[in-house]
């Protein structure tokens, strides 16, 4: 797929992007040629692929899901302004 000049301004302009009127050929021709590789991508077979979240197979490292802190609730809320019922009350900001 080819791109003129004139589809580049307008794709600039739809992307809110401000472009040197001397450099416009040269995005044409760099994007002309990202379409063509996309195309040339679309034609392969990826039926018998399985997706994958990662190009590496590897186990993700998790810490152990343990208490690592005391419990400070009733600390916190003693400091606080305005509490109710185990809430922080705040004031209202959307009307």
């Amino acid at each position: 797929m080819s791109l003129n000049i004139d589809q580049v301004h307008k794709i600039a302009w739809l992307a809110r992007l401000a472009i040197d009127a001397e450099k416009a050929a040269a995005y044409a021709r760099d994007l002309s040629g990202i379409l063509d590789f996309v195309e040339e991508m679309s034609v392969v077979d990826t039926a018998t692929v399985s997706p994958m979240a990662h190009p590496l197979d590897q186990a993700q490292r998790l810490r152990p899901d343990a208490v690592s802190e005391a419990d400070q609730r009733e600390l916190f809320q003693a400091r606080a302004p305005l509490v109710e019922a185990g809430l922080y009350l705040v004031p209202k900001v959307i009307e």
